[in-house]
């Protein structure tokens, strides 16, 4: 891509579409050079949703390794679109709602803007929380108070408030303090994630020892094969660095015909390394067909020795997996994860000129870009599987794989010196902040300033982004990442593969700069405001996207739907673009 930078002509200042945070920067005023922009790449992709990732794509029944693969795929299919996105913020030194005027017309640029306002707020308020956490158990080991994890506490929602409250200081300074604030942040989380790393070989043993034995997270603690007469469980429970099983005792809840189900005696653990099978043929009254479908869940509960008798584990309701799927259902699990993973930064993928219009050349973003993101991904994510699989492996009271402490959270809080725990909080807290303002305040900001221009600014557009992310109640939607990058995919596929297909080959990369600030300029589509094809291709291309969520024959298409979303719209609004000429 050539680099060419262009500049106003005229003196729209007095436009109802202008404003000194949606003005094009000139090139004078551009300080960010590709380490800048890799640096916020690092800052941002190094964070506890990246951390967990892999968790939620093992859960699933996917290896560590193909989980690995998943996220580099994923991320190399997202950077493109990104620096596809980002080449019209160093040619015109626009932010993504001017930019999304050229091809949904000045008024109609304002539900993708919308749209993407809204994500980033429900994303600032997951950071938060997360942020937050750390917060609180910073507090908890500076002052000595017992950490509670696992539960909604007081304590938990003041550190999100006092959290809260730092990323706002960076929303009210600006966006060159975010540019220093990724610069800082990035080697020193680089080198948090090293020393975990460290600490997991070295506890465990060696590196290959962690991740030989970490292999046993892949699989479900409780699984079911079946037969014309029979239910058989097989049990799973987790074992040490040692290769023995730490658990020594079990019981189940088996639903039955009696009012509260069978609850079976404690019974000995098979210690061989091999998992425990449990025969149900024999019970009278056992809800097969019910445990089979997970309409009637059983509950699970192991227990395992300590110095004062038997320490539990919390007990665990749920429906055993059936046996692992293979051939072409395997495959298809993990188009679903790719999906997600291309979802994760779906919202950047459009709105990263909100970024790439403070660098100079084409060369800095497209290297910046590729060179801080999908290697930092694979980077964290493995990080957070190799220190899980031998934080397993190390503390004894982790019984089952659903208690592994893949929070880092609830990882750090574990270690024994509060010097440890002080210093690893304390990154987690920049890590997460670094995310945040970069990924979460820029491009909602730039969107509702968009929608008021002369009302509204970067810092109240930040303020608003703040204060909805209150609202949202994020610790109600942490444990549901994945359900929700799927959703994001959705509408935010449709989205930019319009703005693509219209910058890059409806117009050739070629704008009209003055007229994106005009009411009655060639972006006004007619004076409306709407370009009537984007709109079109928009609808049908979330239509498509999402119909599989309400339609269960068409679940298919949801599990995939940022790619079907985005070739919908990409296709169907060529062809209206072209059949207007």
């Amino acid at each position: 891509m050539k680099n060419e930078i262009v500049e106003l002509t005229e003196d729209i200042s007095g436009s109802p579409l202008y404003s000194e945070d949606l003005a094009p920067v000139p090139e004078a005023k551009r300080t960010w050079n590709k380490w800048s922009l890799a640096a916020l790449w690092v800052g941002m992709a190094v964070c506890v949703p990246t951390y967990l990732l892999a968790s939620q794509i093992i859960m699933s029944g996917i290896n560590w390794k193909v989980a690995l693969m998943i996220i580099g795929l994923g991320n190399l299919i997202i950077t493109v679109p990104m620096v596809l996105s980002g080449h019209a913020g160093v040619k015109y030194g626009i932010p993504f709602p001017v930019l999304g005027r050229s091809s949904f017309g000045h008024m109609g640029v304002h539900i993708p803007a919308i749209i993407r306002g809204l994500i980033a707020a429900i994303w600032f308020g997951i950071q938060t929380w997360i942020g937050g956490i750390a917060v609180y158990s910073l507090y908890c080991a500076l002052s000595g108070v017992p950490q509670v994890l696992g539960e909604l506490s007081f304590g938990q929602f003041a550190g999100f408030g006092i959290f809260w409250l730092i990323n706002v200081y960076f929303i009210v300074k600006g966006t060159e303090s975010i540019k220093w604030l990724e610069i800082f942040a990035a080697p020193i989380l680089i080198l948090m994630g090293i020393g975990l790393i460290i600490w997991g070989t070295t506890q465990v043993g060696s590196f290959g020892k962690v991740l030989s034995l970490g292999q046993q997270i892949e699989s479900p603690t409780a699984t079911f094969n079946t037969s014309e007469d029979r239910l058989d469980f097989v049990i799973n429970p987790l074992r040490d660095k040692d290769n023995k099983v730490k658990a020594t005792e079990y019981t189940l809840v088996i639903p039955t015909s009696t009012p509260g189900g069978l609850k079976q005696p404690w019974t000995k653990l098979s210690q061989g390394g091999q998992p425990t099978r449990i025969a149900l043929a024999g019970v009278n009254g056992i809800n097969k067909e019910g445990i089979i479908s997970g309409t009637e869940p059983v509950k699970l509960q192991l227990r395992a020795p300590s110095g004062n008798g038997f320490t539990t584990s919390k007990e665990h309701t749920f429906s055993p997996a059936p046996p692992k799927k293979k051939g072409m259902a395997n495959l298809w699990s993990y188009l679903v994860m790719l999906t997600a993973m291309v979802g994760f930064w779906a919202t950047m993928s459009i709105s990263i000129a909100d970024i790439t219009r403070y660098t100079k050349t084409q060369s800095d973003q497209i290297k910046g870009q590729f060179i801080g993101l999908p290697g930092t991904m694979i980077l964290y994510s493995f990080v957070g599987i190799f220190v899980t699989c031998a934080a397993v492996l190390v503390f004894d009271d982790v019984l089952m794989r659903e208690d592994a402490p893949w929070d880092p959270a609830a990882l750090l809080s574990r270690f024994e010196s509060p010097a440890v725990i002080i210093i690893s909080q304390i990154f987690l807290i920049i890590a997460t902040l670094s995310t945040n303002i970069a990924a979460n305040v820029i491009a909602p900001a730039n969107a509702f300033s968009n929608a008021f221009p002369k009302r509204i600014n970067f810092m109240k557009g930040g303020l608003i982004t703040a204060v909805l992310g209150i609202i949202i109640c994020p610790w109600y939607i942490i444990n549901h990442i994945i359900p929700l990058l799927l959703f994001v995919s959705s509408l935010l596929g449709p989205a930019v593969a319009i703005m693509i297909c219209d910058y890059f080959v409806i117009r050739k990369t070629d704008l009209k700069l003055n007229d994106l600030f005009k009411t009655d300029g060639e972006y006004s589509f007619g004076g409306s405001g709407f370009n009537a094809a984007a709109m079109i291709a928009f609808l049908v291309g979330v239509f498509f996207a999402g119909i599989g969520y309400v339609v269960p024959s068409l679940a298919f298409l949801y599990d995939i739907s940022w790619f079907v979303g985005f070739i919908v719209s990409f296709v169907l609004y060529y062809i209206l673009m072209k059949s207007k000429k």
